[in-house]
């Protein structure tokens, strides 16, 4: 079974698709990611992997907006693996800068394949990373989604974001809420000229980071040659802090966050999350009733704290933060 169903109590889809019950756990003695399993090219930089259980497909049914009672309809869009490396065991922390670079660049080409196509209203760009989140492969990857309609936290940014605007002489809340973190300092983690990492004020995970770019861009198509360099640069840095951290992998979640396609002028603001789920080195950060059932989270660490202590974790970046702290005029951000 694969199709889209709607839920009318929180209205919105879910992706009913039997056939990722058979996907492979932790395969020990052969991956299809490896150079020579026949899967991949025998030699790679990085590679765009067809997804072999998609929850979105272009052979799919299409995708129809209708929203009765008992609604469904076809989940038609596209799911890509992102394999960062032909190397099986080398943890994202220590990809190179070149390497970071690359994964940037097809990030980047396959959001312009995406757009072009009238069937997709957003893509998403994410990792999970570790046991803990549910990872089945080990071999260093992230994901590419697809999606034929605006997924619900992306619309509730939106909504955020609209109002927000209407209030305050057209504002972006994204660049008003980073600038706000940049005149305070204290949860600012890294920062250069074009970007800017800091622990959310209201951080709902543990050691959460947000990556935003200093100027207000909607995705990865409008970024730079620059900037992609300085997107790649502080992913690597915040992924080498996580994994310094506790001494081992950090499981976390890292989603890419672009605005919706059919949207016109959409006021988003594209960013990076990192949600890792250790919040010491023997305990995990699990969603339970009151996260998923209720949807207000617990925050078990102090956004301040964790940010002093992300800052003094390697590679250090508490001199970078303070020499990097200034801000752009609002009106060159929007450029």
């Amino acid at each position: 079974m694969h199709q889209l169903r709607w839920n009318a109590l929180l209205s919105q889809w879910v992706v009913v698709t039997t056939e990722r019950q058979n996907r492979p756990q932790m395969p020990s003695n052969w991956c299809p990611f490896d150079p020579g399993s026949g899967r991949v090219p025998d030699s790679y930089e990085v590679f765009l992997y067809p997804n072999d259980f998609p929850a979105f497909s272009p052979t799919a049914d299409p995708f129809t907006p209708d929203t009765d009672l008992l609604s469904e309809t076809g989940p038609r869009g596209a799911c890509d693996v992102v394999l960062y490396s032909p190397e099986h065991t080398l943890p994202p922390s220590k990809l190179s800068l070149d390497q970071w670079r690359s994964v940037v660049d097809l990030w980047t080409a396959r959001t312009r394949q995406h757009a072009a196509n009238p069937d997709i209203a957003l893509i998403a760009i994410f990792e999970n990373c570790g046991e803990a989140v549910g990872v089945t492969m080990p071999h260093p990857h992230g994901q590419i989604y697809a999606f034929p309609f605006i997924p619900p936290v992306v619309q509730k940014e939106l909504e955020s974001a609209r109002e927000f605007a209407a209030a305050h002489a057209g504002d972006c809340l994204f660049c008003r809420l980073m600038e706000e973190e940049v005149k305070r300092v204290t949860r600012v983690v890294a920062a250069d000229q074009h970007f800017v990492a800091f622990v959310p004020y209201a951080a709902r995970f543990p050691a959460e980071i947000a990556l935003y770019p200093r100027r207000h861009v909607r995705s990865l198509l409008e970024l730079t040659e620059e900037e992609k360099t300085s997107l790649a640069h502080s992913i690597s840095i915040v992924r080498q802090k996580y994994d310094n951290l506790y001494g081992f992998l950090m499981p976390l979640m890292m989603p890419l966050k672009q605005g919706p396609l059919r949207e016109g002028d959409p006021p988003y603001h594209f960013h990076l999350e990192f949600l890792p789920l250790q919040r010491s080195p023997t305990k995990l950060k699990y969603m339970a009733t009151i996260e998923t059932a209720y949807g207000t989270f617990l925050a078990d660490t102090a956004p301040e704290q964790m940010a002093e202590t992300l800052r003094n974790t390697e590679p250090v970046t508490k001199s970078l933060v303070q020499s990097c702290s200034g801000t752009r005029d609002r009106s060159e951000n929007r450029a």
